[in-house]
């Protein structure tokens, strides 16, 4: 009859039965500080209750998606005397997932039809580099995607006309820029908030409020990069579209005109061009007046490029000053002006021309008179 060990008291292969680890796996647990070592009896080691759920114990957190540095770390807080739960409550939240994105996966089929329906074996890598797309083992025509909104991006730039090289290459920018930021931002918070708690291993209620704080300003790097890039694009792309269109464009041939031409004809800043003809008045604040493209053209086309703000500015002079005298002469013959009740006299001359309003500015020439 084999006898059998006191109860609590195990032998190496007993233990690997009871917790479902192999030898060689408890061994090498022992070799890095997870499994305290055993009690030596003659040229026996014997293990106790202790190690069996210290494997356990392992084994959960293993289960759980933690690293076996991740579980060391944890265990050691644990024989310093912390509670488990709270520690754990830590380690969750700083470990657990920092958006509510859940990762998809797409066939290659549908990948290459989302890029224009070419295979790009270059861009692939790159993207798998990145970590925009992963590899499934044994599944040579699928990826996992870890971020579909991030892919979502890529097929609607490539769509626009972005090469994939030139989008992956901008990733990888964009990418060593955020995580400066993101650097910078720990550094904050610790530094303001969680020093405390790393100037000596914490309490278990130490340690659950730190979850609770990281709970809290879990979403606060989102927010925060959210509204300042939303700043920044507001302030910078507006300026950068202005310049950039106004070099491609003449502003004549945008939708509704900005007199253009007022910098090169002395308009802007000096007060409208004086009349052909006219004495040079005190300066005057330049405004911008949207015209109809058709009528810039009309002009430009007349004139030329060069003339076109002096001629609008001295055809506009000249319809005032006409509007003026016409009000003049109708308060000398008592008659408002547009009044057909009462016509006042006037020359048996055949009437002028009718002013074109695209026509230049001539000189005037007198009439003559009946003898």
């Amino acid at each position: 009859m084999t006898e059998q060990p006191p109860k609590g008291e195990y032998r190496i292969e007993d233990l690997a039965h009871l917790s479902g680890a192999t030898v060689r796996t408890i061994r090498a647990y022992q070799d890095r500080g997870l499994l305290p070592r055993p009690e030596r009896r003659g040229r026996a080691n014997v293990y106790g209750d202790t190690h069996l759920t210290r494997l356990r114990q392992i084994a959960d957190l293993l289960d759980r998606g933690y690293s076996l540095a991740s579980v060391k770390e944890l265990l050691d807080a644990w024989d310093a005397g912390l509670g488990l739960g709270g520690v754990l409550g830590l380690v969750a939240e700083i470990n657990g997932p920092w958006t509510d994105e859940e990762a998809s996966r797409v066939s290659r089929r549908d990948l290459d039809a989302a890029f224009g329906g070419s295979s790009d074996e270059e861009a692939i890598a790159e993207a798998v580099e990145l970590g925009v797309l992963q590899r499934i083992p044994g599944e040579d025509g699928t990826f996992l995607v870890p971020s579909p909104q991030e892919l979502a991006v890529a097929a609607e730039l490539h769509s626009a006309g972005v090469p994939l090289l030139a989008i992956t290459g901008q990733l990888r920018e964009v990418r060593a820029e955020v995580e400066h930021i993101a650097s910078r931002f720990l550094d904050f918070t610790t530094e303001h908030v969680f020093q405390p708690f790393l100037d000596h291993p914490p309490t278990e209620a130490g340690a659950a409020e730190a979850a609770a704080l990281v709970r809290r300003l879990r979403p606060l790097a989102q927010q925060t990069i959210d509204a300042e890039l939303a700043r920044a694009m507001r302030t910078l792309a507006t300026g950068y579209l202005r310049h950039h269109l106004s070099e491609a464009l003449p502003a004549e041939e945008s939708g509704s005109v900005e007199a253009r031409a007022q910098a090169s004809a002395g308009v802007a800043g000096a007060g409208p061009a004086a009349a052909p003809g006219t004495a040079p008045g005190p300066a005057m604040a330049a405004e911008t007046v949207l015209l109809p493209a058709e009528a810039v053209q009309a002009v430009r086309a007349l004139v030329g490029a060069e003339h076109t703000a002096a001629f609008i500015a001295a055809a506009v002079h000249r319809e005032v000053q006409a509007r003026t005298m016409d009000a003049l002469a109708s308060d000398a013959s008592g008659t408002a002006p547009g009044d057909d009740a009462a016509v006042p006299t006037r020359s048996t001359e055949p009437a002028p021309p009718e002013r074109h309003p695209a026509s230049a500015p001539g000189p005037t020439r007198p009439r003559r008179t009946q003898s």
